[in-house]
């Protein structure tokens, strides 16, 4: 089995950001999964857990200086992961809270996530409304006039994407040409 070096979680830091945007926690949190998968085969080697615990705090350490370097060298961006990810986001229907909270999981500051929904090219939230509804083919973009009971379950389905009561109830009471006049001017 290899050993846990500082060039091998820089070379493996380099090689998911080849693949992946990341952020800084979220480099942080490969290369600690690659130091405990490590230590697990390691302890099933039958290694000295104390060796194998040491080395495994010095490889965090190490770790933590890799992704912080990076970050210094402009390789990761966590402001432009966020706006990249949120304009991804809502641009294919998820409310602005879904996409804050898909950003913290991912290990943004909260900060930094609402300065990325409040950039000039990001779509608003009624736009995002318009795109949910649309790709469930409800509201303005339904076959036929809902029934009081269908259109209840489309606010809820709004709702539950997180999207206001007052936003989802103007989306689903948009004309079609409107609505699709909307998400031409959105893009």
């Amino acid at each position: 089995m290899p050993k846990i070096t500082e060039p091998a979680l820089r070379e493996a830091a380099l090689a998911h950001l080849a693949r992946f945007a990341t952020t800084e926690a979220g480099l942080r949190r490969v290369l600690g999964n690659r130091i405990r998968r490590w230590a697990r085969e390691a302890a099933a080697e039958g290694q000295d857990a104390d060796t194998i615990a040491a080395t495994a705090a010095t490889a965090q350490a190490q770790a933590a200086a890799i992704a912080a370097r990076l970050v210094q060298a402009g390789a990761v961006d966590d402001a432009l992961f966020a706006q990249a990810r949120a304009r991804r986001l809502q641009g294919s229907g998820r409310s602005a809270r879904a996409t804050l909270a898909h950003l913290a999981a991912k290990g943004v500051a909260a900060e930094t996530a609402r300065a990325a929904l409040s950039h000039e090219d990001m779509p608003g939230e009624f736009a995002a409304a318009l795109i949910l509804c649309r790709k469930r083919r409800f509201g303005p973009f339904a076959a036929a006039p809902p029934a009081p009971e269908l259109r209840r379950k489309w606010l809820a389905s709004l709702a539950r994407a997180g999207f206001s009561g007052e936003v989802a109830r103007r989306a689903l009471a948009l004309p079609r040409g409107e609505a699709e006049r909307l998400l031409a001017e959105a893009r």
